[in-house]
C-alpha cells in the first residue's frame, strides 16, 4: 500500500507535534500548515490525499478555509477539529476510517468498471 500523505492545520506548535505523532504512528506522510496561508499554498503546490484542520486559525476560520481548498481540490476529504486533548487519539481514528472510505468510494466505480 502506497503512504498517503496528509495535511495538518494547527497553529499550536506543541498541538501540531501531537497531531503529526499521532497521524505518523497510524501510517501517514504529514505535511503541516500554521495558517489559512500556507495550507492554501500547500495544496496548490503538492498532492495531498486528505487534510485535519483546526477551525480556529490566526488568519481564517476553518470553515471559510474549508471551502477555499474545496475550490482548489473538490474531492480532497477535509476533517475539522478544534482543539487537542483525550479526545485526539479518537479523532485520528475516525480521520484514518474517513479517508480509506473515501478512498474506497472513489475507486468503487474503477473497480465496476474492471
Amino acid at each position: 500500500m502506497d503512504t498517503r500523505k496528509v495535511l495538518c492545520v494547527e497553529d499550536h506548535p506543541g498541538h501540531l507535534r501531537v497531531l503529526t505523532r499521532l497521524l505518523d504512528a497510524a501510517g501517514y506522510q504529514v505535511v503541516t500548515a500554521m495558517t489559512a496561508q500556507q495550507a492554501l499554498d500547500l495544496v496548490r503546490q503538492q498532492p495531498v490525499d486528505g487534510i485535519l484542520l483546526e477551525y480556529d486559525l490566526p488568519d481564517a476560520n476553518g470553515a471559510s478555509l474549508r471551502s477555499e481548498l474545496k475550490q482548489i481540490v473538490p474531492q480532497i476529504p477535509v476533517l475539522l477539529f478544534s482543539g487537542v486533548g483525550q479526545q485526539t487519539p479518537i479523532l485520528i481514528r475516525f480521520f484514518d476510517a474517513y479517508l480509506r472510505d473515501s478512498h474506497m468510494r472513489n475507486s468503487l466505480p474503477d473497480a465496476l468498471a474492471g
